[in-house]
């Protein structure tokens, strides 16, 4: 039962080699005097082949027994083959099931029978047996192993922060309550705070891959109720600063992905195409010409609808960045223009289709901070555990939080920002 080969690992030139695979009966194929079993594993698929003559009748006897899906372990002899999967062929000499598929199944693995989304995440082990679903979660993890070897070579140290909090990150959000021994607690919807008590501790850089958890009724193809979320900060950087860094990681993952995700991207059906550097700037003034030449009303000082946002990224028509929002209408920890304080330096990420990240240089001035608190009408006592950071030297500081869902789903072309989640939470599903 030991494997000794995924079934990519088997190479034509292995011609009477004896090897061990194991996976899921993805086919069977009784052609009377001949039988093929397909073998998909976490890699690929293998042909197993039984000639009636040849073969033991007890092997024979197992494969026609055989329900489609059920785990097997196949030993057998590599013979090579043109018209076989990879090139090769097995012959058996043993097949041993090790876990029973009941009939019919609830869904279809192949790919040919479709199904309606929400059938899927119902069954979702199921659905990760199809090629298509298992592309995208192997893109993901490499989109996330490129982020990590990005934020690392630039001089960024992981830090993990609590998911459980006392007070909001920010106003204007609503937060998923808990009962936390005798005290009220809450699902944090942001490392803001945290990420930013790490520069005054000196870490000069940080970042964080992560939960979040926000209490929207949102019922889109964009929004989820939990979603990872890639957070940097940094010290002595300021708003501009970090914006390169984070192009120039966009540009980093989709160049991986396009590398080393070759045979994923092919399932897929898809050619990436990689953005150009710098990203397009435009301001808040900017953004909201565009808008009103569409025709559509929107006051200055407005946040941007998703109808505005389709606008934009149909002019633009890649990714972009909008710069120098109003200070009224972003969290209160993004600093405002010293010579115009109703505008900050914060920025949005944007895909034509829709907002990936934002993000601001901070304020780090403890007496400025505490009154943008107040202004938003949040009561700063209540900040008091993050406040105390800026009154003992804090540097001045930037970052931002890049949705990581978002990301795949714009660079794959998925229409659903549930596809690219393993079990994904909304306001309308909770299991499995």
């Amino acid at each position: 039962m030991i494997r000794t080969h995924y079934s990519t690992q088997i190479t034509p030139e292995m011609d009477g080699s004896s090897v061990t695979i194991c996976g899921w009966a993805h086919e069977i194929r009784d052609l009377g005097g001949i039988t093929f079993l397909i073998v998909r594993d976490r890699e690929g698929l293998a042909q197993v082949t039984l000639f009636k003559k040849t073969i033991d009748k007890n092997v024979l006897d197992i494969v026609r027994g055989l329900s489609r899906e059920s785990v097997v372990a196949v030993t057998g002899q590599v013979k090579k083959e043109a018209k076989a999967p990879n090139g090769y062929e097995l012959v058996p000499m043993s097949v041993t099931v090790l876990g029973k598929a009941e009939s019919p199944l609830p869904m279809d693995t192949t790919g040919k029978v479709d199904a309606d989304l929400d059938t899927r995440l119902d069954v979702r082990f199921m659905d990760m047996r199809r090629p298509g679903t298992k592309a995208i979660f192997r893109i993901r993890h490499l989109v996330l192993k490129s982020v990590r070897e990005f934020l690392d070579r630039e001089g960024f140290i992981e830090i993990i922060t609590p998911k459980i909090v006392a007070t909001a990150t920010e106003g204007g959000t609503a937060l998923f309550p808990m009962t936390y021994f005798e005290r009220e607690a809450f699902l944090n919807q942001s490392p803001q705070l945290f990420k930013q008590l790490m520069m005054s501790g000196g870490f000069d850089r940080v970042f964080e891959i992560g939960p979040i958890f926000r209490a929207e009724e949102h019922d889109t193809r964009k929004h989820l109720n939990e979603a990872i979320s890639i957070d940097t900060e940094a010290s002595f950087l300021d708003h501009e600063d970090v914006m390169v860094i984070l192009e120039n990681l966009i540009v980093y993952v989709y160049s991986n992905v396009a590398e080393r995700g070759t045979e994923y991207l092919k399932t897929l059906g898809m050619e990436l195409k990689i953005p150009d550097l710098p990203f397009k700037r435009i301001t808040y003034d900017e953004a909201v010409d565009i808008v009103r030449d569409s025709g559509e009303q929107i006051e200055w000082g407005d946040d941007l609808t998703t109808e505005s946002e389709h606008t934009i990224g149909k002019t633009i028509g890649e990714h972009y960045f909008i710069v120098d929002w109003p200070t009224k209408i972003k969290p209160f920890y993004a600093l405002p223009y010293e010579n115009k304080p109703e505008i900050c330096r914060a920025f949005d990420l944007m895909h034509p289709r829709m907002e990936l990240s934002s993000g601001a240089q901070r304020v780090h001035s403890y007496e400025l901070l505490r009154s943008r608190i107040e202004e938003q009408g949040l009561y700063a006592d209540g900040f008091d555990f993050y406040l105390k950071a800026f009154r003992y030297g804090m540097p001045p500081h930037s970052g931002w939080g890049l949705g990581l869902e978002r990301l795949i789903m714009t660079m794959l072309g998925i229409e659903n920002i549930r596809e690219v989640v393993l079990f994904p939470r909304d306001r309308r599903r909770l299991s499995p």
